[in-house]
């Protein structure tokens, strides 16, 4: 692991092992770490009036388009009735509640939350499309005192836009969002709801306006351990969120290289580069999901290779990039050569081992974070962020 000060990072289970120097058990508790943080729930319920954008909502803030087969329903009239839930397509930890709209239910705003089993949702955001009502008033009062967490969320902002340039003389688009935002925190004030955060979006244009800012909110105020599981999930909307995905895939790397020392450690030809490569696949497989990037494309552009329809990410294709790499190839040569010295062979093949694994890991991150930051780039243009 190296020094003293990553050591006391750990969590207790993982420097347990490690002060105790038992390599199965260190493999072990490492492992068990990574797949609890892969494991924390969250769940997010989304209610609003019927055509408020609920639908839409779940679909953007999951990177699902409308159109998709596992996307949440849409349309022009009421197409949700009932409880429905969504999952992210890859963190099925984080899932998304669809809510009915409580003014197409029979049940009061207090009732309502009862119906819907308010206990188990972490948050709650209440959608309109054009401003918010009584009955999203009460409902926002009912999670008050449930001592839950809600944010309003006021939806189609890119219609308004298009709709207040075609009519306005001397349309200004901040002076217009900043009347927008207004007149929504001034009308839930009047409903007796004491400072109200209001976040206006385009659900298909979430680089704009204020998807990002809600992003913002939702992470600075949930607990530690959900926060890492909201970001890792959210669609690439800004370079903020970009660099912040890879600083908790950064965190993670010295775990895998941990990892690779164990491995190092067996002395039999072969286990460790067999070792090395299921932590690195796994590795680039996790950022490809975080970043959304083609893996296979990317790597194939790194080797400067065709890239053929159909192709996965395998060990194979991880190993002819590192191949490409003085640094990397030293590495494993040196670790392979020490191997088999007599009393330090073995620790020395476990630090070039681990060092090998950082390197190469940290080199895939930069790769798909460089990537994303440059999609993102190019999907933002000229924003407005609100």
């Amino acid at each position: 692991m190296g020094d003293q000060a990553e050591l006391d990072q750990c969590p207790e289970s993982v420097k347990e092992a490690l002060e105790n120097g038992d390599d199965a058990l260190i493999a072990e508790k490492v492992k068990e770490y990574l797949e609890k943080q892969e494991q924390v729930p969250l769940n997010i319920a989304v209610t609003g009036e019927s055509g408020s954008g609920k639908s839409s909502f779940v679909n953007a803030f999951r990177g699902v388009d409308n159109k998709d087969e596992n996307a949440a329903a849409t349309g022009c009239v009421e197409t949700t009735t009932e409880v429905k839930s969504y999952n992210h397509p890859k963190y099925p930890n984080v899932t998304l509640w669809d809510l009915p709209g409580i003014g197409t239910t029979k049940f009061r705003a207090d009732e309502y939350l009862e119906h819907v089993e308010f206990k188990k949702f972490d948050f709650f955001i209440i959608i309109s499309a054009d401003r918010f009502r009584e009955n999203d008033a009460k409902l926002a009062q009912e999670i008050q005192k449930m001592e839950k967490k809600f944010y309003f969320v006021r939806t189609k902002i890119d219609h308004n836009m298009q709709d207040e340039e075609r009519s306005q003389r001397d349309f200004n688009e901040e002076n217009t969002l900043d009347r927008i935002r207004k007149n929504c925190t001034e009308g839930l004030e009047k409903l007796h709801i004491p400072s109200p955060k209001v976040f206006l979006i385009s659900n298909f244009e979430p680089h704009q306006y204020g998807f990002e800012r809600l992003c913002h909110t939702l992470e600075e105020e949930l607990p530690q351990h959900q926060q890492h599981v909201l970001l890792l999930a959210l669609p690439n909307i800004s370079q903020e969120i970009c660099n912040k995905k890879r600083k908790i895939l950064k965190a993670k790397i010295k775990y895998c290289a941990l990892m690779s020392a164990v491995g190092a450690a067996v002395p039999v030809p072969g286990t460790s580069v067999a070792v090395d490569g299921g932590i690195t696949l796994k590795f680039v497989r996790k950022c490809q999901d975080v970043f959304h990037v083609d893996g296979v494309k990317l790597l194939h552009s790194v080797i400067k290779e065709p890239v053929e329809s159909g192709k996965k990410v395998t060990v194979d294709l991880i190993l002819r990039v590192l191949s490409s790499s003085v640094v990397f190839t030293s590495l494993i040569v040196a670790e392979e050569g020490t191997r088999f010295i007599p009393i330090f062979g073995i620790p020395i093949a476990m630090a070039l081992s681990s060092i090998a694994t950082y390197t190469a890991l940290t080199f895939f991150l930069d790769k798909f974070t460089e990537a994303a930051q440059k999609a993102n780039m190019k999907a933002v243009g000229l924003g407005t962020q609100v």
